[in-house]
């Protein structure tokens, strides 16, 4: 569907749930590619490459191909991009819009979900536990791992998403990482998916999709992972336009309740 076709269904409660079955069936079409390349591929790289390029054809065959800017800002060492939270179409879009060296790090619940769990591991995914800090600084460790081999990761800190609009706290799991790591911290805003999907929906709707990625923030031994936290909140709450929801707000460099 291109834009017209998408303007159509945007109208029309009976051409949205044709552009949503359209896209439920483009999306588990790609998704089993995906699968059985993870399954045949040799070599992480090309699986990571062949989940990128199903990603991209979800959205190009669905007239809902992002508009990404500032792919210039991601540095070429490695790196740790953090991006808003707000829908379950933001980790395929994130995807396809990012170069295939970025490893995504995923909460932990989704090694219970086994497809997807299958996939995002052959992927070369690292999940994390959030609840048990001795299992969480294994996590990390693998994590850092990935880094000192030249990978790059992608974060979701937020953990979670709503209905709701907002940019709600961030969890400091990636800072973390970064800091340790000497990595650049790079914000990454997703507008669109909300409205795409929202939490309560199980089909799509045509929408516009757009990630903009910003300059990165360069840790060092004078600066702190609330500061970066500051730093990379500021410009995906501009970005988006979406309302700052952390009840805690920065007074004179420190972050108070």
């Amino acid at each position: 569907m291109r834009n017209g076709s998408q303007s159509a269904a945007e109208s029309g409660g009976l051409g949205a749930k044709l552009y949503g079955a359209w896209f439920a069936a483009v999306f588990v079409a790609c998704a089993l590619s995906a699968v059985l390349a993870a399954a045949l591929l040799p070599g992480e790289h090309r699986r990571r490459r062949f989940a990128r390029g199903a990603a991209k054809a979800v959205f190009s065959l669905t007239g809902s191909s992002p508009a990404v800017s500032g792919l210039e800002h991601l540095p070429a060492e490695p790196a740790v991009l953090v991006a808003n939270h707000a829908s379950y179409l933001d980790g395929i879009l994130m995807t396809a819009a990012l170069p295939d060296r970025f490893h995504f790090v995923i909460k932990r619940e989704m090694t219970q979900v086994p497809v997807a769990h299958f996939l995002l591991r052959r992927v070369g995914a690292h999940f994390v536990e959030r609840a048990d800090k001795k299992r969480g600084a294994t996590d990390v460790r693998s994590i850092l791992q990935t880094a000192g081999t030249g990978g790059s990761l992608a974060f979701f800190p937020e953990g979670t998403f709503h209905t709701e609009a907002g940019i709600r706290p961030f969890r400091n799991g990636a800072f973390a990482v970064a800091f340790r790591g000497h990595m650049p911290i790079v914000p990454a805003a997703i507008s669109g998916t909300r409205h795409m999907l929202p939490a309560d929906k199980l089909l799509p709707r045509p929408g516009r999709l757009r990630v903009d990625i910003h300059a990165p923030f360069q840790p060092d031994e004078h600066q702190t992972q609330e500061a970066a936290m500051r730093y990379c909140r500021d410009r995906i709450v501009k970005s988006t336009g979406e309302p700052d929801l952390d009840r805690n707000t920065w007074r004179g460099g420190r972050r108070t309740a």
